[in-house]
């Protein structure tokens, strides 16, 4: 069975992915990959990144936007007839965020992530 290679793009600044089972990290390796089942009703796909992945500049890590800012990720995934709801909606998101992304439970990420041996070209303007 040959492996299949994905490229993702994280943040320099991360965390390498921990052991699965280790402590979270922040790495952003499974978010960035694919969205959890809640990240799939709020992305409505399979594959991607998480549309609630966000990058927390001041602790260098990624966190679930659905947990940590559940009014933001509500007005960016809900119509905007819906959004006038967002301030009754958002913390039974944050709730079902810790229970579904398993909070405190370790990674659970099996997913094998390095380095590119070389940065992808960039386009050059002209």
């Amino acid at each position: 069975m040959s492996k299949i290679r994905q490229i993702i793009l994280i943040q320099p600044e991360a965390a390498s992915k921990p052991a699965t089972g280790a402590p979270c990290n922040g790495c952003g390796v499974c978010c960035l990959l694919e969205p959890c089942p809640l990240g799939v009703l709020l992305s409505g796909r399979r594959r991607g990144a998480c549309v609630a992945v966000r990058w927390r500049v001041e602790a260098r890590q990624y966190r679930c936007g659905a947990l940590s800012e559940p009014v933001d990720v509500l007005q960016h995934v809900l119509p905007k007839p819906m959004r006038r709801l967002v301030p009754h909606l958002a913390p039974g998101l944050a709730r079902l965020a810790k229970r579904w992304i398993a909070v405190g439970q370790g990674c659970d990420s099996t997913v094998e992530a390095r380095p590119l041996e070389e940065p992808p070209a960039s386009p050059q303007i002209r």
